[in-house]
């Protein structure tokens, strides 16, 4: 191979405060490759893309395009050369529509550009209103917007932050082969993901990363998934005991024939919908994003009221009309799949995070906030939940996605709910993360904890639930037993052929 590489990274390093992030890092990506970046939260994986991207400039080290030094100041400078990123957490504009998003990056008229957005969410699976405004829509379709755009750059080197955590089955490999066809043009594709059989199955070259630093260079399809892991954490995988719970207690959470109109014209009408959960049991909704997942946790939580008190019931007492701080009371705790925002606020520490929840946890006196009990819940969560930061005052939007994620469902553990609703748990969590967090929630139903989890991740609800169902335009299927179904049957509802 005499021909330089596409991208090369030499001695690449970049230090935030104490935080050292990327050490000496050395990277090639050729043309025509996909090469996936291996590493586990917080290892650097994100903050060397920012690297690549021109969002973040190194400290030491130097970045070559096709053998010549280059210096990315700002984004435009990379997308100059050919270089587009999707985003982990995304960089939409939510008073947008669709369009209008699109056309800040993607010269057109609106007309024709929502033409090519359709034409490509059909042809790679990845369809999305173009007129709907950003905030309407759910983390999978925004994610979409997201993929879209960056495609509609016709790019050399596409890197891809977790492109396919919130993504269906049937529309992963309808992109794997979008990838494919464009690494056969010759396209060079980064590909960050902590799903180690896609990895295995897509990736020709990748590059392990552990504390910042690269550990190892591997061919993925020459490794298995396991010794994969392995070279991540740099330990063995810890394994999660699926056993089942025992015999069901007190039903904890009804939702009885609850109906709820569309509150925009891009949201979805929930019809009739009924389930039960009870105590001792973890129960999962599957389906594809933007079927009406947001509209149910919301009308579960309080953050939307139901149409009368007893469409949703919470420990035997009607809370329809009630809000989220009151339905807390009652012994109710949730986890968003929104984690910036919702699950917490980027411009607090982590301590005052831990307040937003948790401040009846003896942390308010006569209307003042007792930091030191605030702080010592904080490192306690941060110790138990293996959360990598500098400490209770570091910010939440300074973390890595994996890192606050397992701080904001460590949070929510922390205070022994009796009912307990989740929303994607393991979304961009790496494998060894997501296998902890997936041992807590065993051990919370064990100990009579009810447990509702919504999950795009099929797999993780076949692992952990007693039951589960599928949500499918705003109804909601039979449950069914896990040891009594399949994943062909749950992706048949999910495409709506049998509910």
């Amino acid at each position: 191979m005499t021909q330089p590489a596409l991208l090369t990274l030499a001695g690449v390093s970049k230090r935030y405060g104490k935080v050292q992030a990327n050490k000496a890092i050395d990277l090639e990506v050729r043309s025509g490759s996909i090469h996936a970046v291996l590493g586990e939260n917080g290892a650097g994986k994100s903050t060397l893309m920012k690297l690549i991207y021109g969002v973040e400039r190194p400290d030491e080290g130097v970045i070559m395009w096709n053998g010549a030094p280059v210096a990315f100041n700002r984004p435009s400078d990379a997308q100059a050369l050919g270089i587009g990123m999707v985003f982990q957490h995304f960089s939409l504009f939510e008073t947008l529509n669709v369009v209008q998003n699109v056309s800040l990056m993607i010269p057109g008229r609106p007309q024709e550009l929502a033409q090519k957005i359709k034409d490509l969410g059909e042809k790679f699976g990845l369809s999305v209103d173009p007129g709907a405004m950003v905030h309407t829509l759910s983390v999978g379709e925004r994610q979409r917007v997201e993929i879209i755009r960056c495609l509609l750059l016709d790019p050399k080197l596409l890197i891809l932050d977790e492109p396919t955590s919130v993504l269906p089955p049937q529309s992963v490999q309808l992109l794997f082969e979008t990838l494919r066809k464009l690494q056969a043009a010759g396209t060079a594709i980064l590909f960050i993901s902590h799903k180690l059989e896609e990895i295995r199955a897509l990736c020709d070259e990748a590059t392990v990363l552990r504390g910042g630093a690269v550990t190892g260079r591997v061919d993925p399809r020459a490794n298995d998934a396991r010794a994969l892991a392995q070279m991540m954490i740099g330990r063995d995988m810890p394994q999660v005991d699926a056993a089942r719970a025992n015999q069901p207690g007190d039903l904890r959470l009804q939702l009885k024939d609850l109906s709820h109109p569309r509150v925009s014209r891009f949201g979805t009408t929930l019809t009739d919908i009924n389930l039960d959960l009870r105590a001792g049991q973890i129960v999962g909704i599957a389906g594809i994003s933007g079927n009406g997942q947001q509209e149910l946790a919301a009308l579960i939580s309080g953050e939307t009221r139901a149409q009368a008190k007893d469409m949703v019931q919470i420990m035997g007492r009607g809370v329809g009309l009630l809000d989220a701080q009151q339905r807390r009371q009652l012994g109710f705790s949730f986890v968003p799949e929104e984690r910036l925002g919702r699950g917490a606020i980027p411009e607090m520490s982590l301590a005052d995070n831990s307040l937003l929840t948790a401040h009846r946890q003896d942390m308010l006196k006569g209307g003042f906030i007792k930091r030191q009990v605030e702080r010592a819940f904080t490192r306690r969560c941060i110790e138990e939940f293996d959360v990598r930061t500098p400490g209770p005052d570091a910010e939440a939007g300074a973390m890595s996605g994996g890192n606050l994620q397992k701080f904001i469902l460590g949070r929510e553990i922390m205070l022994q709910p009796d009912v307990m609703l989740v929303s994607q748990p393991t979304w961009g969590v790496d494998i060894g993360a997501a296998t902890a967090i997936r041992r807590r929630l065993i051990d919370m139903r064990a100990e009579g904890a009810a447990i509702l989890v919504i999950s795009e991740e099929l797999e993780e609800l076949f692992e952990i639930c007693d039951s589960l169902h599928v949500l499918h335009e705003g109804h909601l299927s039979k449950p069914l037993v896990v040891s009594e179904t399949t994943a062909e049957e749950v992706g048949a509802y999910m495409i709506g052929a049998t509910v």
